[in-house]
């Protein structure tokens, strides 16, 4: 089997709506994405050849999906006031509303869907929130 990874990041804020703890608050990170795809077999003719893909259409597809948050507020559907909302978005702030609690497993999940659904053959999707705390998802 091969594998393949690449790293994007982005910079962004979120919070997580009825927590008891500190990250009830929102709060910033330097999110690090790394994707890793596989296969069986490496291309066999063309400019591909000898490889699983081209990394430089990996990064690029990784780097479109992460600049969509970058600097950004990420929250999580309904747990702000619809005021707030409105407030922020008459202030021009970027808002981006997610269905899921913006963990890092569940942004690991989203990455990896995202990734999937280009066409690439996915193994896991690590998120890191820090240089030391990460999370990974896979398919089983």
């Amino acid at each position: 089997m091969y594998y393949l990874q690449t790293k994007a990041s982005f910079d962004a804020a979120h919070f997580l709506w009825k927590y008891e703890g500190k990250c009830r608050n929102i709060h910033g990170h330097r999110w690090n994405v790394v994707a890793k795809i596989k296969s069986q077999e490496l291309e066999q003719e063309g400019q591909t050849r000898g490889m699983v893909v081209d990394f430089g259409n990996l990064k690029k597809d990784l780097k479109i999906l992460c600049d969509y948050f970058d600097h950004s507020l990420i929250y999580e559907t309904g747990s702000l006031k619809a005021e707030t909302v409105a407030a922020l978005q008459n202030e021009d702030f970027h808002l981006e509303e997610v269905s899921f609690r913006p963990t890092a497993e569940n942004m690991a999940r989203y990455f990896h869907e995202k990734i999937k659904a280009l066409g690439y053959n996915m193994h896991a999707v690590t998120v890191y929130e820090t240089p030391t705390n990460g999370a990974t998802y896979m398919e089983q």
